[in-house]
């Protein structure tokens, strides 16, 4: 199996399902944009539910791999994996925001219940490994006691708040409305900034509290 036509095919079919959605994305449109026959797309994947779930576990199979690392790092104290989550979680999101927006198309619309599942499980898997940076940094009594989950709410919230629509978030941001990549290259700086100092603020221990 070629594994750079698979990743083709799978780029291709990610930029047309983030520009029609899924549900308007044929296998015909994706082989047409990737140069290929169907029997391709049928011997690699089988379907387009399959291909989409390929795609997704593509995607998002390298990110548990970085959570797991930043939590063994014990050179990085709980401050520092905070600021790096933040980075790596901005970074992430801003530089592929055609997936994330399929991403959340698909937890809420998909009609698969196996591809609700692996994104699902995904989230689930990644969640706890962000946990496990904010009880580290609790049971070592540099931050104050907050709802976990709540808090990591907030972070995703914000990025995907400004993330989902340019347009929207040019004008509620007043940034003027450029190319793509200058949008995402203001909102990158900002979005760092802000979660940084909001978590800062959320976390850190107050003059009284223990």
């Amino acid at each position: 199996m070629s594994t750079d036509k698979r990743e083709h095919i799978l780029t291709e079919a990610e930029k047309l399902f983030a520009e029609k959605g899924f549900d308007g994305t044929s296998v015909r449109d994706i082989a047409h944009n990737a140069g290929v026959n169907l029997a391709m797309i049928s011997y690699y994947f089988g379907s387009k539910e399959k291909l989409l779930e390929s795609l997704i576990e593509l995607r998002a199979g390298y990110t548990i791999g970085i959570l797991e690392e930043l939590n063994k790092d014990q050179t990085l104290s709980p401050w520092d994996k905070i600021e790096r989550l933040v980075e790596y979680y901005v970074n992430k999101i801003i530089t592929n925001i055609p997936f994330h927006n399929i991403m959340h198309q698909q937890a809420l619309n998909a009609r698969s219940v196996e591809i609700k599942d692996l994104i699902m499980s995904i989230k689930l898997r990644n969640v706890e490994q962000v946990r496990k940076i904010f009880t580290d940094g609790l049971q070592k009594g540099v931050f104050r006691q907050v709802d976990i989950e709540m808090t990591m709410g907030s972070i995703m919230g914000t990025i995907s708040q400004y993330t989902i629509s340019r347009d929207f978030g040019c004008r509620v941001l007043h940034i003027e409305q450029t190319n793509e990549e200058t949008y995402r290259a203001e909102l990158a700086i900002r979005l760092k900034a802000h979660l940084k100092q909001l978590l800062k603020a959320h976390l850190g221990i107050k003059d009284g509290e223990k």
